[in-house]
Order: structure tokens, then sequence, then C-alpha cells
């Protein structure tokens, strides 16, 4: 047991998105208060399980805002600056206000700010954002990272091709930034490997990732040095229904319903950044590799792009 123990706690993890200002790490589930709020519990079991640091995902002005308070309370907390694709729609009452906006974030808080995002595209969510608004105000946000040099955050969602021409057309300023990461990648090995061949750009996995037998030939396939980790906690858990899921060895107590919610228990069915261990270790099964190793250089991946000369 002693053993077993040290083991986890001897593997290093940087969770690359994690939505900590979501409303469920206060409780709040579809407007309604379940349980108190728990994120301070939830980031002490995160580096129990040998979370190193969190990048937390912020996609909109209002998200930046609540992510800088938190990470102003540790040192080991993060955050990205952008507009998601679904979120492009806030530019467009005052798109250069809003540019602004965005940029006096990354310009007031250097230590803190590590990527602009999470930015790109969503086609399978139109209905929250036109794709022409989505087109215009990806390109725009890549002006930010080139003049931050700050690498990217980035999204895509059954949009690849105008995604990639995108990326292309600005390949000067992807360059300028030292690239970035697609996370949460669910897309096709022939996707993936564009995306690589595109140069300093990597992936990111997290359970949405690992969901189907294809989705696990995908990442079989992948290159390690390419590969970066995420939960994207509170979504994107690896279910029971998951292709991976037989690979996961780690369980943690949970509770169904959220009214039960104990600190020491997790909530079925939202994510925790404790939980990115699963994810080595689905991988680790999917590429028969040894999950030491592979922890080992996915970490490396992620001080490389974000953290560049941290240890």
């Amino acid at each position: 047991m002693r053993a077993t123990k040290y083991l986890r706690m001897a593997l290093k993890y940087i969770d690359i998105g994690a939505n900590l200002t979501d409303p469920m790490f206060q409780g709040c589930y579809g407007g309604s208060t379940k349980h108190p709020a728990d994120l301070d519990i939830v980031l002490e079991r995160a580096w129990q399980h040998g979370l190193q640091k969190l990048i937390i995902t912020s996609g909109c002005v209002k998200d930046v805002d609540e992510a800088l308070q938190l990470t102003a309370k540790d040192e080991r907390l993060y955050t990205t600056v952008g507009a998601h694709p679904t979120r492009c729609g806030e530019f467009l009452p005052d798109p250069e206000q809003y540019y602004s906006d965005l940029r006096s974030r990354i310009k007031a808080n250097p230590e803190k700010v590590v990527a602009v995002g999470e930015c790109g595209l969503d086609y399978d969510r139109l209905h929250f954002c036109a794709k022409e608004t989505q087109l215009q105000y990806f390109e725009k946000q890549l002006s930010l990272a080139a003049e931050f040099q700050l690498p990217l955050f980035l999204h895509m969602r059954n949009a690849h091709k105008d995604f990639m021409d995108i990326l292309e057309r600005n390949r000067e300023q992807v360059k300028a930034c030292g690239g970035g990461v697609v996370h949460s990648f669910t897309g096709t090995l022939e996707e993936a490997k564009s995306i690589l061949a595109f140069g300093g750009l990597y992936i990111g996995l997290n359970g949405c990732s690992l969901k189907t037998a294809e989705n696990l030939e995908v990442v079989q396939q992948l290159p390690n040095d390419r590969i970066m980790l995420e939960t994207d906690c509170p979504w994107c858990g690896i279910r029971p229904t998951h292709a991976s899921h037989k690979h996961v060895t780690t369980k943690f107590p949970t509770v169904k319903k959220k009214e039960k919610w104990t600190a020491e228990t997790l909530i079925d069915g939202r994510n925790e950044p404790c939980q990115i261990g699963q994810v080595l270790e689905a991988i680790a099964g999917i590429k028969q590799q040894p999950k030491e190793q592979l922890a080992a250089i996915y970490y490396q991946n992620t001080l490389d792009l974000f953290f560049s000369g941290a240890k």
C-alpha cells in the first residue's frame, strides 16, 4: 500500500485545461445550489494527487477576471486569456474595446497569463455564435498571441479545414507566439496529422478524447512528444461507457446525488483535476507503455510550451 501511494505521488502532472470558474465548483448546478462551495477542497485534492500546476481555462473577459482572482491566491495557478468561439459574439457591440479588455488583462498579469485562448472554431454549436463571427475573432486573437509572444490554447470542433486555413494564413504570427495546443482533441487521425505537420502544435487529451474505439486508435498513433494532459474539468471525465475506461485503475469514492456531497468524496459526473491520472492511465494502456515514462514526457512537453525554463 505504501509503495503504491508513493508511486502515485511521485508522478507529476500539469492540467492544461481546468474550468475552475465553473459554478459547479461553487456547488451550483443549473442555477440551483446543491452543496457548499468546495473549490478549495478540490484544489487540495489535486495537489495531493501530483498536480504541480493548473492552467485555468478562460473563455471570455468575465472568466478572465474570475480566473485572475483565483491565480492571485496560489502560485501554482495560471490562466489563459481569450474568447471561446461560442463567446465571440461578445466582441460585436464594441470589437476594439473587447479586444482592448483582453489585451489589458494580459499586459497587467505577465506572471499569471500563460496562453491566449481558449480560441478557435466550433461548428457543432453555431446556435451560440455564427460561423462568420467565429472566423473573424479567432483570427483577430492571433494578433494578441503574437504581440505578447504567448502560446495558443486552441479549440476546434467540426471545423478542421477552416481552422487550419486560418493558422496557415497567419503562420508567421503563430510562429512568433511559439505555437500552441489543440486541446480536448476528438478528431480523426488525418486531422491530427495535419495539425502536427503544421509545426509547433501539440494535442491535448482528456476523457472526451478517449470515448470511442476510433478515438483510441488515433491516440495510439500520436507521437508522445506532441501530447499534453488535461481534464477540461468539470466536464470530460472518463465514464464507464468510454472505450478507455478498461485501462483506468485509479478509483475515487463518489456520490451520485449532489446533495450527498462530502469533503472526502467526488460527485459522480463532475470531473476534477485530481482525475488527470486516469487520463494518463488510459493513454498508457492504449499505447502499452509505462505510465511513469509517459508522465515525464507529457510533463516536459507542457513545461516547454507554457513554462519555458521551469522545472
